[in-house]
């Protein structure tokens, strides 16, 4: 019976003859460069692809890290030094490089396996997140607490926008620690905790985190330390990306990444950041080919800074969770050296402090039920299961501020604002959109910036404000149909009064124990101290 290898449970036939890289073939000839270098491959990685596509390699006894075939710190790489390494310092050619890699992809070409970027769930139950360190180590965390293993019951890639994190200790109040690192009263630093519990839940879509504010607030530096608590990175602040392929190439390789001073969105990467809350797929050619193409697939944790929150788009302003940040006072400001000492000093704690909410979250997360459904629902249960924990009221608080981001984006669109005065001062409106771009247009003076140019544009503007016009007390209906020849869509505007949100069940089953504190490791028997 022939060996064989597996990797996530697949088995794999070893090497045809499992003979060792750099023994002679049975004809006594010597294997060339490339042969040699696939041996060396299969002995001692299990070569595998991402449900993407792309190849990876994993080594067999070391982390469950997928290496890419190519590129920096690739296979490719490890390779060329394994040969040099047992050769007597002889170094492979790139010709007898290239042609070991198109036969290892073709080995890697079978069912695909999933491969995961810092977070993932755990096959077992609950959540794994990669430390990013080189020997593979992760935090696995369950509804029965948390701890840190050696190796990852998942495969994650790295790449280069990832730096390690620290792991999770238990060293005083961590929730605390974080308080004092960050300018906010307590109901917007409860909303803050419970964004990054939900950070780390790699199934739900995660509203957009917007620090608001003047300048002084500190809101450049708190987004910079909250990236860098759920996904440290070199680079936590980015620039305005120019494109959807630069917007594409930063979000494949981070699993949470903030955009800095943003002041206005384009249309194009305002339904970007909305496709990225829920999960987005980008279709790009494959490198080397003329007709293949590769997908890039994923959902990310975003976050933004911003002064002016009128200046974004309406499906946008209804996927984020706007936070207010106080005015720094010049006997209260500290140096950024001093701000990076006690944020390194104290991340251990705060890492611990979020495992353990994270670990009770999951306790009690598959009971909670609400009596209404808002727009981000996923993230709202989240929130109500915080608030069973803890006895807060972020669920609350992140629906008052919702509707306010809600009224602050319509005032700040032009036509939207027109549209809401003037349902204000009719009570109802009905008409075409033609008729209603006509009674709305200034007949002085330019139009103002975004100002639908014609009719079509115009009821395409009207259905994207409906959410925001709903939540200010405007309800739109577009069913009807005019008569006459051509039966033009009307347009009816109603007003009425905003929904309140009713309040959530989050009380346990009866099915379900009395939720009591989870830890870390004591919790778990087989764990020891």
């Amino acid at each position: 019976m022939s060996a064989r290898t597996s990797v996530n449970g697949r088995e794999r036939p070893a090497p045809a003859g499992g003979r060792s890289a750099g023994a002679p073939s049975e004809g006594g000839k010597k294997p060339s460069p490339a042969t040699e270098l696939v041996a060396l491959a299969r002995e001692r990685y299990a070569l595998v692809t991402s449900e993407d596509g792309r190849p990876y390699a994993v080594a067999k006894d070391g982390p469950n890290i997928a290496l890419p075939l190519r590129g920096k710190a690739g296979l490719r790489q490890q390779l060329a030094r394994l040969y040099t390494d047992t050769h007597d310092g002889a170094v492979p050619t790139q010709s007898a490089l290239a042609d070991a890699m198109t036969v290892l992809e073709g080995v890697a070409a079978a069912d695909p396996v999933a491969v995961h970027l810092r977070v993932a769930p755990n096959p077992d139950g609950g959540i794994v997140i990669d430390l990013g360190t080189a020997d593979g180590r992760c935090v696995t965390i369950s509804a029965l607490g948390w701890e840190v293993a050696d190796r990852s019951p998942v495969i994650f890639r790295r790449s280069g926008a990832m730096s390690p994190m620290p792991a999770p200790s238990l060293d005083g109040d961590g929730l605390a620690k974080l308080h004092a690192l960050v300018n906010m009263d307590d109901t917007t630093f409860r909303q803050l905790v419970a964004w990054l519990v939900a950070a780390w839940i790699p199934s739900i879509p995660h509203p957009i985190l917007t620090f608001k504010g003047e300048q002084g607030t500190g809101k450049s530096k708190t987004a910079q330390m909250v990236v860098n608590l759920i996904d440290p990175t070199p680079a936590p602040k980015r620039s305005q990306p120019r494109d959807i392929k630069a917007w594409s190439a930063q979000a494949f390789n981070s699993w949470a990444l903030c955009l800095d001073n943003i002041s206005t969105i384009p249309a194009w990467l305002s339904d970007t950041l909305c496709k990225a809350v829920t999960g987005d797929g980008i279709v790009d050619r494959a490198l080397y080919t003329d007709d293949d193409v590769v997908v890039l697939e994923f959902r990310r944790v975003l976050a933004m800074t911003t002064i002016d929150a009128g200046a974004l788009a309406g499906d946008l302003a209804e996927r984020l969770l706007m936070l207010d940040l106080q005015l720094i006072g010049e006997d209260r400001r500290r140096t950024e050296e001093e701000l990076d000492q006690a944020f390194a000093a104290a991340r251990p704690a705060v890492l611990g402090a979020l495992c353990d909410l994270l670990a009770s979250v999951l306790a009690v997360l598959p009971t909670v039920r609400l009596s209404t459904m808002p727009r981000m629902a996923d993230f709202a249960r989240v929130l109500a299961a915080v608030d069973h924990v803890q006895g807060w009221d972020t669920l609350g608080s992140y629906l008052a501020t919702s509707e306010n981001v809600a009224s602050d984006a319509l005032e700040g669109d032009p036509f939207g604002a027109a549209v809401a005065a003037l349902v204000e001062q009719a009570g109802t409106w009905q008409g075409t959109a033609a008729q209603l771009l006509e009674q709305l247009t200034p007949t002085d003076g330019p139009r103002p910036q975004g100002w639908p140019k014609d009719a079509t544009r115009a009821g395409g503007k009207v259905k994207r404000l409906a959410p925001l016009l709903r939540s200010v007390g405007i309800a739109v209906d577009d069913t009807q149909r005019s008569g006459g020849k051509h039966r033009h869509r009307l347009y009816v505007l109603t007003r009425t009064d905003p929904g309140t949100p009713a309040a959530s069940d989050t009380e346990p089953t009866a099915a379900q124990p009395p939720l009591a504190h989870v830890g870390p490791q004591p919790a778990l028997p087989e764990q020891e101290e």
